[in-house]
C-alpha cells in the first residue's frame, strides 16, 4: 500500500496506525464511505486511508484553529503555500517572525499568515510542539540538529502537492470535538461513516497540547459519545488508568507504539471499541511492536 505522509509532524501522530485503522474498515464492511477524524493534528491516518482508496472521503476537523488554518491554506491556495516553502529563510529571525504571528492569532487573522506560521513552527521546532518548544538547536544554534534539521523543502513540497490533488474527497472543520459529536445525528452517513477519535492525552495532554482536557473534558467526551451507542468508532489514548476507569464498559486494547519525534522510545496507548465494531485479527506489521492485548 501507498504511504502519503503528513506535513506536519506531530507528538503521538498516529499516521503508524494507518494500516490498522484500514484493517477495521474493511472487517466491518465500511470501505468506500467517509472516514471522520475528530482531533486530526497531522491526519497522517486520514491521508493513508484516503491515498489507498480505503474510503471515499475524510472529514478532518480540529478545534485549533491554527491548525484548520494551515489545511484550508495547503488545500485553497497550494501554490501560494509552496511558493512560501521555497522562498523561506531557515533562520532564528524568521522563526521569530511566525513564532509572533502563531502567538497572536485569532479567528479574524489572516488564515493564509496563520496556516503558514503554523506549518513553519512545527518544522523546526523541537519535537513539533508549537505552543511551548523553542527551534531546533535552540536560539545559539548549536548541535547536532539546528533549524533546517526536519524542513525538507523538497520533501514537503511534494507532500502538499499530493494532498492538494486530493482536494476534492477532504473536507476541514474548526469544531471542538463535542460540538461535532453533538450533530452527529445531523449527517447523512451518520451509520455508514468511520469516527476516529484520538483526544488530548490524559497524562501528558497540557505538556503536548495546545486544546489539552481536564479530567472533567474527559469525562464529558465519554459521556457524549455513549449517547451514540449505533455507529462506528474508535478512540485511542495514553494508556491511563482513569481512561480505563470511565471507558470500562466498552471493549478495550492496549498497544505499543514508537514515537518518532525526536526519541525513538514507545509508549503504551490505548484503544476503545464501540460496541457496533468488529475487531479484526491483527497483522504483524501493523503495530510497533505487535503486542496488540484485548484487555476485556
Amino acid at each position: 500500500m501507498k504511504n502519503l505522509l503528513s506535513p506536519l509532524r506531530y507528538p503521538g501522530g498516529k499516521s503508524a496506525l494507518g494500516k490498522f485503522l484500514a484493517d477495521v474498515i474493511l472487517a466491518n464492511d465500511l470501505q468506500g464511505g467517509t472516514y471522520y477524524e475528530l482531533y486530526c493534528g497531522g491526519a497522517g491516518a486520514a491521508l493513508y486511508l484516503l491515498d489507498n482508496r480505503i474510503v471515499n472521503q475524510i472529514v478532518i476537523n480540529d478545534a485549533d484553529y491554527r491548525i484548520y488554518a494551515f489545511w484550508h491554506s495547503i488545500l485553497n491556495k497550494t501554490d501560494q503555500f509552496i511558493q512560501q516553502i521555497e522562498n523561506c529563510a531557515l533562520t532564528i529571525p524568521e522563526w521569530k517572525h511566525y513564532k509572533d504571528i502563531y502567538d497572536n492569532a485569532t479567528p479574524t487573522s489572516n488564515i493564509f499568515e496563520i496556516g503558514f506560521a503554523t506549518f513553519y513552527l512545527n518544522r523546526t521546532s523541537r519535537s513539533g510542539i508549537l505552543h511551548k518548544s523553542g527551534p531546533i538547536g535552540g536560539y545559539q544554534q548549536v548541535g547536532n540538529y539546528l533549524i533546517d534539521a526536519r524542513f525538507y523543502k523538497n520533501t514537503l513540497i511534494n507532500r502538499i502537492a499530493a494532498i492538494a490533488e486530493l482536494e476534492s474527497a477532504i473536507q476541514i472543520h474548526n469544531e471542538t470535538a463535542e460540538s461535532f459529536i453533538q450533530d452527529f445525528s445531523q449527517l447523512t452517513d451518520y451509520n455508514s461513516a468511520f469516527f476516529y477519535l484520538d483526544p488530548p492525552y490524559f497524562n501528558k495532554g497540557k505538556m503536548l497540547y495546545l486544546n489539552n482536557y481536564s479530567t472533567d473534558g474527559h469525562l464529558l467526551l465519554a459521556n457524549l459519545i455513549q449517547l451514540h451507542p449505533d455507529i462506528n468508532w474508535l478512540i485511542s489514548y495514553d494508556n491511563a488508568d482513569e481512561i480505563r476507569d470511565i471507558y470500562q464498559p466498552f471493549r478495550m486494547a492496549s498497544f505499543n507504539l514508537r514515537y518518532s519525534l525526536q526519541s525513538k522510545r514507545i509508549g503504551s496507548e490505548l484503544m476503545i471499541f464501540s460496541d457496533t465494531l468488529i475487531i479484526p485479527p491483527i497483522a504483524k506489521d501493523q503495530l510497533v511492536p505487535n503486542n496488540f492485548v484485548l484487555l476485556n
